[in-house]
């Protein structure tokens, strides 16, 4: 298989080619990975998991189909002079390790400053999803979130906040229930100015 994935890209693409696994092949590997485990893919239970499985690893991994570009190609310049912070809080988020494909469970606070232009709300979460439906890692996500806002809205800043609970910590490994990791990602002036950034923190609290 041919695949072609930049850690920094908007979308990743998968390049199709006489190499590339078919469904049945897909599925075969799912069986085998049962049979790994000590199961028998052959009884009554596991008959249609397989095909269950590459059912919900489509939705799962939904973001390497998807475009940023997309989402975020509309925006709105009446806007009646409104140049003040925008935070949308708590967008709730599944993901998935890169390092052991188990989930990570989170929430993600987007603030941005517009610069005579804004983007709509929905439009946010949806950008989260994007990349949230990948293999990743939460710093990895946290800057390509704030990168795609800066890129495409051009705002006079971006804040992203991710707080996540990894069960690649909770169910394996430590095992340490409970453990939340925080990553933040600044752009523009809430980069450079702490007083914006100590305004983004306040909002994302309150």
């Amino acid at each position: 298989m041919i695949f072609s994935k930049s850690r920094n890209s908007e979308k990743s693409t998968v390049l199709r080619s006489k190499e590339n696994p078919t469904k049945e092949e897909a599925k075969q590997a799912i069986r085998t990975l049962l049979l790994w485990a000590g199961e028998n893919p052959e009884r009554e239970g596991l008959l249609k998991t397989p095909e269950r499985v590459i059912k919900a690893y489509g939705e799962l991994f939904g973001g390497y189909s998807q475009s940023v570009e997309d989402i975020l190609g509309t925006v709105f310049k009446d806007v009646s002079g409104y140049d003040e912070p925008v935070l949308i809080k708590d967008i709730s988020f599944f993901s998935h390790c890169e390092h052991h494909m188990v989930p990570i469970i989170g929430k993600a606070h987007v603030a941005y400053q517009p610069d005579g232009q804004v983007i709509g709300l929905s439009k946010v979460s949806r950008t989260v999803e994007v990349f949230a439906r990948r293999l990743q890692t939460q710093e990895a996500m946290t800057a390509q979130i704030a990168d795609a806002f800066d890129r495409h809205l051009k705002p006079r800043g971006v804040a992203v906040l991710i707080e996540a609970e990894h069960l690649c910590m909770t169910m394996r490994g430590v095992q340490k229930q409970g453990s939340t990791t925080v990553t933040i990602a600044l752009r523009g002036m809430y980069k450079s100015d702490k007083n914006a950034q100590a305004s983004f923190m306040k909002m994302v609290e309150g």
